[in-house]
């Protein structure tokens, strides 16, 4: 695709969508801001570097957004065993109705509709700058649609330390499509555990850590019906701690790309999936990780298990700039692929201009332990029950970087229940 053509897709998918109104001046001049982005760089295509292995053509048709829906689903069973606030989108929109109270002792909440309408410091420092400042080394277009034109979202600002988890729980009803953009601000020394279950077309989030700061992300994709798009842009000051985690099993084609920016001293970044596929399921990690202060730590551990003609990629960089001595940055993801027909496709990389780092990267493919399976079997465990413990094993490395054990038994939940799915 010519760029000529990457523009003119740009400026249908611009067009297809309505223009929010009612918000403030810098709202106004960030939404501009992200229109001209999208332009220059054009809706992604195959030919680009970082869509080499996923065809975007589905993620660039213009979107009809999906109409109010006056149902919703019931409660979500995923989470339910963690003390928590809910947040219900129903067809992208926040359903303030069907939701708990966010706000509580050390956390503010706003929607994003009220906060673009104001003038407030916190958001107009993160709206679309973060996802601004994740578009220096890749062009990533969807992102800059989205905050061209995303209209709900939540404005999460932590000064404390919470007590309960946040859900932010996607529900779709009938056809159309769905587009949320979040801000978090955890300032110094505050803590927050968020948590996201189901899927939006187009989501962004945008995570600002103050010096201190802890945000523990734990994200659930099962089955997603229309292929989707996520980005989560975060910054990291001296001492921060983000810690993300994503299971994502079958499905349509799904996306979800990751952009960390180790901006303080002593800070740690930890991003991990596992995968779980099937049938004819696509799903894309794509991570990139800046590493720009000293003595600090990042990690990318991903399990994948494939099966049928599933796909998974991964995409994964280290970026360490000169000056960043000290960086301790580790990344592998690995794959099982269950029959002949599943594909895993990996493109690890490192780019470094310091001297004094340890900066490591690994990738590995390949079936089941035949000597392990045969070892269970041979003492009376069936064979899809052997294959279960093999893979809920193989799965662990990546779900032990969560750092809350019973969120962590909820992702090995979730996978136990993947493998009996598959009969």
């Amino acid at each position: 695709m010519s760029q000529d053509a990457k523009r003119l897709a740009a400026e249908a998918q611009l067009s297809a969508l309505p223009l929010p109104d009612g918000e403030a001046s810098w709202a106004r001049d960030a939404r501009a801001r992200a229109r001209t982005r999208l332009l220059e760089a054009g809706a992604p295509a195959r030919r680009d570097e970082y869509w080499k292995y996923t065809n975007p053509a589905s993620l660039t048709a213009p979107l009809v957004l999906a109409a109010d829906a006056a149902d919703a689903p019931g409660a979500p069973e995923v989470f339910a065993g963690i003390a928590q606030r809910a947040a219900r989108f129903v067809n992208g929109q926040f359903r303030e109705d069907l939701s708990d109270e966010l706000a509580m002792e050390g956390v503010a909440a706003s929607s994003l509709a009220d906060a673009l309408a104001q003038d407030i410091s916190i958001t107009r420092e993160i709206f679309g700058v973060l996802e601004a400042a994740g578009q220096d080394k890749v062009d990533r277009p969807l992102a800059s649609l989205n905050t061209a034109v995303a209209q709900h979202g939540l404005v999460l600002q932590v000064t404390g330390k919470a007590t309960d988890a946040i859900h932010i729980r996607y529900d779709s009803i009938g056809d159309g499509a769905s587009l949320v953009h979040h801000v978090v601000r955890v300032e110094s020394g505050a803590s927050l555990t968020l948590l996201e279950s189901g899927h939006a077309t187009n989501a962004v989030m945008e995570i600002d850590i103050a010096e201190g700061g802890t945000l523990h992300h734990v994200r659930v994709q099962t089955e997603a019906t229309e292929p989707c798009v996520s980005h989560i842009f975060a910054r990291l000051a001296g001492e921060a701690e983000f810690k993300t985690f994503t299971l994502s099993s079958d499905g349509a084609l799904t996306r979800n790309e990751v952009v960390m920016a180790i901006e303080g001293d002593e800070a740690t970044g930890h991003i991990a999936g596992a995968v779980l596929a099937k049938g004819e399921s696509h799903i894309d990690n794509t991570v990139f990780v800046t590493h720009d202060a000293v003595n600090c730590e990042s990690r990318q551990v991903f399990k994948n298990v494939l099966a049928g003609s599933a796909q998974a990629i991964f995409q994964g960089k280290i970026y360490v700039k000169e000056g960043a001595q000290k960086t301790d940055g580790y990344q592998i993801s690995q794959a099982v692929l269950l029959n002949d027909g599943a594909e895993f496709l990996a493109k690890p990389e490192l780019e470094i201009y310091a001297d004094d780092v340890a900066c490591s990267h690994g990738s590995t493919t390949g079936a089941l332990d035949r000597t392990a399976m045969f070892y269970l079997q041979s003492r009376g465990v069936p064979k899809a029950e052997a294959e279960a413990m093999l893979i809920a094993a193989f799965a662990d490395e990546a779900i032990e970087e969560i750092a809350n054990e019973a969120l962590a038994d909820e992702i090995r939940t979730e996978v136990a229940r993947w493998m009996a799915s598959r009969g």
